[in-house]
């Protein structure tokens, strides 16, 4: 009982490949982001730690650590959250922020505060949608969608930056993971007037289950219907790449977007926090 801790991408997907196809709705980030490193390579992330806590002889929660990005916890006991917490506290490592479901990110923050005197703060709150039925647009906004291609490439680079500072992410793009997404045809703009005027991405299926992320319209051709008629052309790749589950994440503080993907059939799954440390 307890935790494992390991840089090598192998021995996790070994260990907790069964936990986390076992409810790959719950767990898409960790599916996604661990197939992307298992086809472009370990190290497209930078620095990775990935561990598991087991509960008589079963795994029962997993964490990722990836690059810039935030702790990742799955569903897991709080005693196993806050065993996370210490474990890293005694590695005197620094975690600026941890984000997973409310009582697993709660858990790990109150015990990570107790050993490091941090203090804990809401980044984001985020809800978890999966795709009921998909009802698409009608009628549709002016133009269509088309696969981004590497022609697109400066645009689709420029337009994750400006997502990820709307978004408050000070981290900076991965362009190896952006340039893995054109090449295996995950990114779709919707074009109007000759030009493109707003972007969705998906990931490749893993465990029957894709995730649709980023989706992005310049704040010159938002309130068009651009960025809904996009994302459902993007669900509906998924769906014809044979995804059973196809879900994706809102920032609960903006509505406008959580309205969006209710209207084209998506349903809530689960709310998660950001929880941020200083």
């Amino acid at each position: 009982m307890g935790w494992t801790l390991t840089d090598d991408l192998e021995e996790f997907l070994t260990r907790a490949s069964g936990f986390l196809r076992g409810d790959p709705v719950a767990n898409t980030v960790a599916l996604t982001v661990a197939e992307a490193m298992r086809t472009q390579g370990p190290g497209l992330y930078g620095e990775t730690l990935l561990g598991w806590w087991t509960a008589a002889g079963r795994v029962a929660g997993v964490c990722m650590w990836t690059g810039a990005h935030p702790l990742l916890l799955s569903a897991m006991p709080q005693a196993a959250a806050a065993e996370l917490a210490d474990a890293l506290a005694g590695r005197d490592a620094k975690v600026p922020e941890v984000n997973g479901a409310r009582a697993a990110a709660g858990a790990f923050a109150e015990a990570w505060t107790s050993r490091t005197g941090a203090a804990s703060g809401v980044r984001m709150r985020q809800r978890l949608y999966r795709l009921d039925r998909l009802d698409v647009p009608d009628p549709p906004p002016e133009g269509a969608a088309r696969t981004a291609g590497g022609g697109d490439r400066e645009l689709v680079l420029e337009w994750f930056a400006t997502f990820y500072r709307d978004a408050g992410q000070s981290r900076p793009v991965n362009t190896e993971l952006v340039d893995g997404r054109l090449a295996e045809g995950g990114l779709t703009l919707w074009e109007a007037g000759g030009r493109p005027v707003s972007m969705a991405g998906r990931t490749p299926v893993v465990a029957g289950m894709a995730r649709v992320a980023p989706v992005y319209t310049p704040a010159a051709h938002r309130r068009r219907g651009y960025g809904a008629a996009v994302t459902a052309a993007v669900t509906a790749g998924a769906l014809d790449a044979g995804a059973a589950h196809v879900v994706l994440f809102t920032d609960l503080a903006d509505p406008t977007s959580n309205g969006i993907y209710q209207g084209l059939g998506y349903r809530p799954v689960e709310d998660r926090v950001a929880l941020s440390f200083t």
